[in-house]
């Protein structure tokens, strides 16, 4: 549990916006072949290509089990030159998804304390390591996963600050300026900090993360295995402004908890009382394998420095999304790359990648 002591918000600190500048992402190599039962192969390829257009905007950290996984990744990157700056580290992981299981950096401006007691060392990157277990058990072991930021922290030559509460990557979004958004299917959910209560909850954001206020949706999207994941449904995309996935069809199983969630939003406001800006996101049409309804979403985008990974899935809403998205952020490329194979893995773009703040 936090103490005042060591609150990095008490010190300065802050969870900057995702399209604040950035260092580099960090990835980890996909591998687990359960969570792509039957299309492992199909989706390295689609990883590849998403490492080498980061590799245009930012330096690319890659997790990699081992020299033989390196090499292997190297042949599937070749496929893509020229590549840009990509680093590899043989750090074993569980599972592919370093949303959720690397450090969340967090900063502050430099020389912003000169205290002796000063606990993070007059650092002004932090990486906060949260506990890790797999969206409430469900999918040991992770273990490997769950020591993955203190090695990013050890990389990047920062303070690793320990949390014993369980969170998620995909399940906050922030706008840089006191704002996080978040879900109760997710955060309230018993399998993650049952001892908990939503306003403890709050507590520890506000003191971990430098944010003030905590704006609560409801459920996530079908087949989403994390809980509802914000990453899936809603999205600052500035201080004052979200997309939200909408679902058009009443027919279609998303379309009342999304509507729930945009009536939620229209009536919330930032952090200096001003009302929310809210874009409507389509939905794509379903896409279903095995018998089984994906959780694809376009809000699962990535913003890089220079660029904006659009996950696709070959229906009428590709261009639609990425039209919407590109006047989101007019300065920055948009990139859509078809994702039908890889949200098989129950994830996209947002849920592989975890930015590092500069």
């Amino acid at each position: 549990m936090t103490n005042s002591a060591d609150a990095p918000g008490a010190w300065g600190f802050r969870m900057p916006a995702e399209w604040e500048p950035h260092e580099a992402t960090w990835v980890s190599w996909p591998h687990k072949e359960a969570s792509w039962p039957g299309k492992l192969t199909a989706i390295r390829p689609v990883f590849a290509q998403l490492i080498a257009c980061l590799s245009r905007s930012e330096t690319v950290h890659v997790n990699v089990n081992d020299a033989q996984a390196e090499a292997a990744a190297r042949r599937d990157l070749a496929e893509f030159g020229p590549l840009g700056k990509i680093v590899f580290h043989h750090f074993p992981t569980n599972d592919a998804w370093c949303r959720d299981h690397g450090a969340i950096v967090l900063t502050r401006p430099s020389g912003w304390t000169s205290a002796a007691d000063d606990p993070f060392g007059h650092a002004s990157r932090l990486a906060v390591d949260w506990r890790y277990n797999a969206w409430g058990g469900k999918y040991p072991p992770y273990d490997l996963d769950d020591a993955i930021p203190p090695q990013m922290a050890r990389i990047l030559g920062i303070p690793c600050l320990r949390r014993e509460i369980v969170l998620e990557g995909g399940s906050i979004d922030v706008n840089g300026n006191g704002v996080l958004l978040t879900t109760e299917s997710c955060l309230l959910n018993p399998n993650r900090n049952p001892e908990l209560s939503r306003s403890r909850l709050e507590t520890v954001l506000r003191d971990n993360l430098g944010v003030e206020k905590i704006l609560w949706l409801g459920d996530g999207i079908v087949g989403d295995d994390t809980d509802g994941h914000i990453d899936d449904i809603t999205r600052f995309v500035a201080e004052g402004t979200v997309v939200t996935a909408v679902e058009s069809d009443p027919a279609d199983e998303n379309y009342e908890p999304l509507q729930a969630n945009l009536e939620r939003l229209q009536g919330m406001t930032t952090r200096t009382d001003q009302p929310l800006k809210v874009i409507e996101l389509p939905m794509p049409r379903p896409v279903i394998y095995d018998e089984t309804r994906l959780p694809a979403s376009y809000a699962n985008f990535y913003i890089a420095n220079s660029m904006v990974l659009v996950p696709c899935y070959g229906g009428p809403a590709d261009g639609q999304a990425q039209d919407i998205l590109a006047t989101a952020f007019p300065n920055r490329e948009m990139i859509g790359i078809d994702c039908t194979d890889l949200v098989w893995g129950l994830g996209a773009f947002h849920c592989l990648t975890q930015q590092i703040p500069a």
